[in-house]
């Protein structure tokens, strides 16, 4: 007999369909103060779909069973279908050879020569930043995030109007496969009206750009020390070959949707943050100064102890991976409830890093909550980066990037804003919408 935890019915949700597509967020949130940490909806005709924001439960599915637990059909097929099928959208064998495979230039050492290009590119990036006017400060930070990743993987190797049509593909794909999962009855329209085709060329377009960058840096005998030099030296344990160019692709594509809009929201959200929390603000800054500007960035890093505080309280209230999926391959047990195979469990980590169970004041910005001494008390309700085996790659790449641009932006600019509230927009990641600051130089 199986047992689920209290079931929403259908109809409610459907009543509420338009509004649920456009934010689900709010559904959520009343269904989990309704019904507690975990709740259900019994869709017709198949099986149930579990939502949590329950911290023991996510730690089952994403770490202590994980094996018995699949990606969902709309992270493997809906979004390989326009971004291959790299890390985050492959599963079982595939998966773990090619995270193997692709580790260690996620380790430390090979990620400080990553951070030197990285600390250049953000420098560049914030010198030309509208002053004494309140503008909307997502645009900015989606163009710096982009160019990060995009010198960290191909150093300099492809001039600007290439990655900028590259960047231009991949964000009207994301808008794409957006309303492809959100409205499943448009599907046949999407089809007819030729907007899938459409969207096939640019996944074409995208590949052929990418394609000619590995061509011309297999054939070059120059070291950039950037993620393609570590990916195309990378050898499989079992026979000693690297990957195809088809490989290659697949998996630096989603490096760019991974780590580029991921970073922008989170960005922009701290920014937001420090910004109208003027304690904080004055904690940062004082950090920021005592810095010397010439030490290598990993040292800077090193130092920037409450920069990252900030940092990791901002992706807790908005996480930019902001729900997650399993699909149970056999029947389990967890938390007294007993599903069935083929249940879908949706993890919203949105609404876990805000859960009062785990957090005092939980919609209040304290970065303190991560210092040395509290950090131990959080570490069981933080996923961030997701948790288990299939935790994020990049996330000590996404950590230095956003620690160094707070570095740099607070060095070089005082920033304002008059806004109480964000917006969000709960997409692929967790956007945020008009977003605004005021930017002046700082001793000007």
């Amino acid at each position: 007999m199986y047992n689920y935890p209290n079931t929403i019915p259908f109809f409610k949700l459907f009543l509420k369909s338009s509004s649920i597509t456009r934010n689900p967020i709010p559904f959520h949130k009343s269904g989990f103060e309704k019904h507690g940490n975990s709740f259900a909806i019994a869709p017709p005709f198949a099986k149930k779909v579990m939502l949590t924001r329950d911290a023991e439960i996510t730690k089952h599915l994403l770490r202590k069973n994980h094996r018995n637990y699949n990606k969902s059909k709309i992270q493997t097929k809906f979004l390989s279908k326009y971004v291959g099928k790299g890390l985050l959208t492959s599963s079982g064998d595939y998966w773990l050879k090619q995270r193997r495979l692709i580790q260690p230039a996620f380790h430390r050492e090979k990620l400080q020569k990553l951070v030197a290009i990285m600390e250049g590119t953000i420098e560049k990036q914030l010198e030309n930043i509208q002053r004494n006017k309140v503008i909307d400060s997502y645009p900015i930070m989606n163009e710096l995030a982009f160019h990060v990743v995009a010198k960290s993987l191909f150093n300099y190797s492809s001039d600007d109007n290439t990655m900028h049509r590259l960047q231009e593909i991949i964000e009207t794909l994301q808008d794409f496969i957006i309303r492809e999962i959100r409205q499943p009855h448009k599907k046949w329209w999407y089809q007819i009206s030729g907007l899938v085709k459409k969207h096939m060329e640019l996944v074409k377009e995208s590949r052929d750009i990418i394609n000619k960058v590995i061509d011309e840096r297999r054939v070059s005998d120059k070291e950039h020390d950037d993620l393609l030099d570590m990916l195309l030296k990378a050898k499989y344990e079992d026979d000693g070959t690297s990957m195809t160019n088809e490989q290659l692709i697949d998996e630096i594509l989603i490096f760019f949707v991974a780590g580029h809009e991921t970073t922008a929201n989170a960005l922009t959200f701290t920014f937001h943050l420090i910004a109208r929390n003027s304690e904080v603000y004055k904690k940062v800054v004082a950090e920021i100064d005592t810095i010397d500007d010439g030490l290598p960035p990993m040292e800077k890093i090193a130092k920037l102890n409450y920069v990252k505080n900030c940092v990791e309280e901002a992706l807790r209230l908005y996480p930019p991976a902001w729900i997650t999926d399993r699909v149970a391959i056999e029947d389990d047990e967890f938390a007294g409830f007993k599903i069935e195979k083929g249940t879908m469990i949706g993890i919203s980590f949105y609404e876990l890093h805000r859960n009062p169970t785990y957090w005092k004041n939980p919609n209040d910005f304290i970065p303190e909550r991560f210092s040395d001494e509290n950090r131990k008390e959080t570490a069981g309700y933080y996923f961030p980066f997701g948790a288990g085996p299939r935790m994020c790659i990049g996330n000590s790449f996404a950590l230095y990037e956003m620690m160094l641009t707070v570095y740099q932006m607070l060095k070089k600019y005082r920033i304002e804003t008059d806004q109480e509230t964000v917006e969000i927009a709960p997409l692929i990641t967790l956007k945020p919408i008009n977003v605004t600051l005021k930017f002046n130089k700082r001793n000007a």
